[in-house]
């Protein structure tokens, strides 16, 4: 009778509400399969495996060129049954075989997935019998980077001749309290303003997306705007110090700014364009981040305790 595997998969316990993963958390578990008969198997392994990987083409004439990358954080193999000279024959039925993965700590990259790049974190399970194709599954799971941004304020100051207007010019000096917020929280922007020119001033808010790709020495950049707003008018010949509040969309992904190949990077842009703005880097977090940053000079052993006591368990990094 023709040996038979059935709903191969491999899964993992939830650690948190949010189901993210953060460097030195604990990934726990499960291989599950069926056998139809029974089955003489060579080994059962599963790998925890990080990796950065971008890609995309250009056009030189008739000339298509491809740029790619690749960036690996970690591969760690751990047998769930191990390779020997004997036999290792499983019964028919279904098999349940628990795993339990540290994932290293180091400065890991969030996830991401984009037009010319992706960070992935995987899971992956491979069954290995005589003369027989391998079975594998793999589930992905999402990592968010726990770090700390400089907290320090941000202030700019530009005094200009606009050339745009018949006469006159204007100053202006904008600054934020902060460069690192979450999704949802707002920007407080203060800008004060000397309109010394001949015509009214509209200050203009826009804050928006950068992604950048490297491969091969070469750079490709995608940027889209987030969210543009306008402020009232600054009178002609009149100065004001003026406040805006730019909430950051629920919706945005977090920065990632420690990855050779792929950065996500956002700027809030003030002024009028063109002819008189500057830039702000801001730093998109996560609500974890944010709530770590709240408990700076606090233990932490209380975060997740009953998920993150420390199990025994073997691991190789390969």
């Amino acid at each position: 009778m023709l040996i038979c595997v059935k709903n191969f998969t491999v899964g993992y316990n939830p650690l948190n509400k949010s189901n993210t993963f953060s460097s030195g958390d604990y990934l726990m578990g499960q291989v599950t399969f069926e056998l139809t008969n029974e089955c003489e198997v060579q080994s059962l392994f599963v790998k925890l495996k990080g990796k950065a990987q971008v890609s995309w083409t250009e056009n030189y004439g008739k000339t298509i060129v491809t740029y790619q990358s690749k960036e690996k954080y970690f591969s760690i193999k751990q047998f769930v049954i191990q390779e020997s000279m004997g036999k290792n024959v499983l019964s028919p039925g279904c098999h349940v075989y628990p795993f339990t993965f540290q994932i290293p700590v180091q400065d890991l990259p969030s996830s991401f997935k984009g037009s010319c790049g992706k960070i992935l974190y995987t899971v992956e399970a491979n069954l290995n019998r005589s003369m027989r194709m391998d079975s594998k599954a793999k589930a992905e799971f999402t990592l968010i980077q726990k770090t700390n941004h400089d907290p320090s304020p941000q202030q700019n100051m530009i005094d200009k001749k606009m050339k745009v207007f018949s006469t006159g010019s204007v100053a202006m000096d904008v600054s934020i309290a902060k460069t690192g917020f979450c999704q949802g929280e707002g920007i407080r922007v203060m800008a004060s303003i000397q309109n010394k020119s001949s015509r009214d001033i509209k200050p203009k808010y826009c804050l928006y997306r950068k992604y950048s790709y490297f491969a091969n020495k070469k750079r490709k950049v995608e940027t889209k705007d987030i969210l543009k707003e306008e402020g009232e008018a600054i009178p002609h010949s009149a100065g004001q110090t003026v406040t805006r509040i730019i909430t950051v969309p629920s919706t945005v992904t977090t920065s990632i700014l420690n990855c050779n190949i792929i950065k996500v990077e956002y700027r809030l842009r003030v002024g009028k364009p063109i002819y008189l703005h500057f830039y702000f880097h801001i730093v998109i977090l996560t609500p974890e981040t944010s709530f770590l940053i709240k408990q700076q000079g606090r233990t932490r052993s209380g975060l997740y305790q009953d998920m993150r006591t420390k199990p025994q368990f073997n691991q190789t990094q390969n």
